[in-house]
């Protein structure tokens, strides 16, 4: 089994869980040439699985059904998404390439935002396709859902087991990690994060996944229970915020208009 980060656009990725034998789900392909070009080279698509609606996540799907018509394209409840031939919502389960995953809707960047969870993935570690609810050291911005959905959609996943692999939509750790670093300077696991990072971008690797452990211990939006955290966000509001989704909610509004 081979999980396959294909970068699409300007700092997308398509994901790829691909067996041996290159039968492969998609994940979110925003446009079709990176497939097209890994089923040059062998990779067959057996599935497409749609995180949200949003024309960089999907915009890819019409085209890759040109060149495979029989496949199933699986997305959450949207009428948006006008492709999907099977719409799932919380709690439903998909066989697709050999692979069962289950459904977990975290509404907060769309409403109908969902994410798919393999839990027994390469090397026996779950991965969860989280499209643009939680990325590395981030999560989404709030375009449909409201700060208290996205903090229960992001706890969510939080509670998936520490090697959980987070396979994200986008390519923002280092641009997210400035962020981080204001909210928590003295946080030694988000520093190790930042190095870590750094060298993959420059050896000119993803850097992802990252893992449900990395993100507890580094992510500020996983992290609005954290004293150092409630200390910030005290800072910025002038009084302690009134509970953790106060705390959250200015979070995510600080970063909106964050600039390193």
């Amino acid at each position: 089994m081979r999980l396959l980060a294909l970068p699409a656009l300007s700092d997308n990725y398509i994901w790829a869980l691909a067996s041996e034998a290159g039968d492969a789900l998609i994940v979110d392909p925003g446009e079709p040439g990176p497939v097209l070009a890994a089923a040059a080279e062998g990779l067959r698509p057996a599935a497409i699985l749609l995180t949200h609606h949003h024309n960089d996540h999907i915009g890819g799907t019409a085209a890759l059904l040109q060149r495979w018509p029989q496949i199933p394209v699986f997305s959450p409840h949207d009428e948006r998404i006008a492709e999907a031939t099977q719409r799932l919502g919380e709690g439903d389960r998909i066989e697709a390439a050999g692979h069962s995953l289950r459904i977990l809707e975290v509404p907060g960047h769309t409403l109908s935002h969902i994410a798919y969870v393999l839990d027994d993935g390469p090397d026996g570690a779950p991965v969860a396709f989280t499209g643009d609810t939680l990325f590395s050291l981030g999560c989404g911005r709030l375009f449909e859902g409201t700060p208290a959905q996205m903090l229960a959609s992001l706890s969510r996943l939080a509670a998936l087991p520490d090697p959980t692999r987070v396979c994200c939509g986008h390519e923002y750790t280092l641009s997210n990690a400035a962020f981080a670093r204001v909210v928590e300077p003295d946080n030694l696991a988000l520093q190790r994060r930042i190095e870590q990072a750094q060298a993959m971008r420059n050896a000119g690797q993803p850097t992802l996944p990252s893992t449900i452990a990395d993100e507890r211990a580094a992510n500020p939006f996983l992290r609005s229970r954290e004293p150092a955290v409630i200390a910030a966000v005290s800072a910025r509001l002038g009084r302690a915020p009134a509970d953790e989704v106060e705390t959250f909610a200015e979070l995510r509004r600080w970063k909106d208009g964050f600039r390193a």
